[in-house]
């Protein structure tokens, strides 16, 4: 006799836990953000488009000792921009190339595209951006002992895409130069 209200207690108790626990889904099309700290809810952090940015290199040739300049072509969707490199505000995270190291093919610092002044809703004061198209050059130098053939140069380009009424936790984009040693 005991054991009915017991178990009827019970049985309310997991149907409580199991509505509070159950979680909201997400909702259809909505991508995970492995930037969002734990700390912040996700209503408070936009999740960008995972094609607002495209990072595209054309191929460099290098005779062994020789120099050249490689070029990376950003293509930015239509109403966003990334922040410039340098970034105007402290806040802010400047678009940004790293080349891991090679053997091969030494890279020199980037140089980053002459930026334009925007005014937005979110920032009182204009700041440095790029807008639809810009391109960084990156100086290579071929090793005197460097073996003929391919030598690709893979870069992590962080960038930090912004629309009219907010940014968006920056993103690292990976690409790849293709260098052949003539």
């Amino acid at each position: 006799m005991h054991r009915t209200p017991f178990s009827i207690l019970a049985l309310l108790l997991l149907l409580a836990c199991a509505a509070c626990g159950g979680g909201e889904k997400a909702p259809a099309g909505a991508a995970n953000n492995n930037n969002t700290s734990s700390n912040q809810s996700e209503a408070t952090v936009k999740t960008p488009p995972a094609d607002i940015v495209r990072a595209e290199a054309q191929g460099v040739e290098l005779a062994p000792g020789g120099a050249g300049e490689a070029s990376i072509r950003l293509t930015i969707a239509d109403g966003y921009h990334i922040t410039a490199n340098p970034a105007t505000l402290s806040y802010q995270i400047a678009t940004q190339l790293n080349v891991e190291p090679d053997s091969a093919v030494k890279a020199g610092q980037p140089v980053y595209p002459p930026s334009v002044m925007q005014k937005f809703a979110f920032e009182p004061k204009p700041f440095a951006v790029y807008e639809k198209e810009a391109v960084i050059k990156l100086p290579l130098r071929a090793e005197r002992n460097a073996s003929a053939g391919a030598h690709p140069l893979r870069v992590k380009l962080r960038v930090q895409a912004c629309d009219d009424q907010s940014c968006y936790p920056p993103r690292t984009l990976n690409a790849s130069i293709p260098v052949t040693i003539k």
